[in-house]
């Protein structure tokens, strides 16, 4: 449970994160960020913290190189992949691999990665994902033709998301990709 927003705005991909921590109706603010840099990449995740964990500290991500969309669907999910495999993260489900769900920015570039590996690049230039996904996928679009700084939008989506979702709160982090 949990509201992870990202936007590109001048080659640059911009997220926030609530700080939910969510068990059944038990919520635990964490200090633990879900928003973070790893090397060129920028990262936001949901699904769970241990995840979150591996993507931050073991996840050795490979330097992005041509088609960008080709690389994140093939060589980079390949390292993904491995790195949650080897973490005791990954988990199969019907002999299918299943892993988690979280935003990825590079190269003025933003993606969702999906439980089972989907690679999605955004057309609206923003995207968000967790339990308040949809409320802050609103605030993103009413927000998008106004101006607006991206800290200033990305804390409009994540202040929508806690007033309306129990899955979500404060305080909200931010990272963003190197300029």
């Amino acid at each position: 449970m949990t509201v992870i927003v990202g936007l590109v705005r001048k080659n640059r991909v911009h997220l926030g994160a609530d700080s939910a921590g969510v068990s059944g109706l038990q919520l635990t603010v964490r200090a633990d960020p879900k928003t973070f840099r790893n090397g060129p990449y920028v990262m936001g995740f949901t699904t769970s913290f241990r995840m979150g964990q591996l993507l931050r500290y073991a996840f050795q991500p490979p330097p992005p190189t041509g088609d960008l969309h080709g690389f994140m669907v093939t060589t980079w999910t390949d390292a993904l992949r491995t790195c949650l495999k080897d973490g005791g993260w990954a988990r199969r489900d019907s002999e299918q691999e299943q892993a988690g769900t979280f935003l990825v920015g590079v190269q003025g570039k933003l993606f969702s990665v999906w439980d089972d590996y989907q690679v999605a690049e955004h057309a609206d230039g923003y995207a968000a994902v967790g339990c308040g996904d949809e409320l802050a996928l609103g605030a993103l679009h009413a927000t998008a033709h106004l101006g607006m700084a991206p800290r200033a939008r990305l804390t409009a989506a994540l202040a929508a998301a806690d007033h309306h979702s129990a899955g979500v709160t404060g305080p909200y982090t931010y990272a963003s990709t190197p300029k």
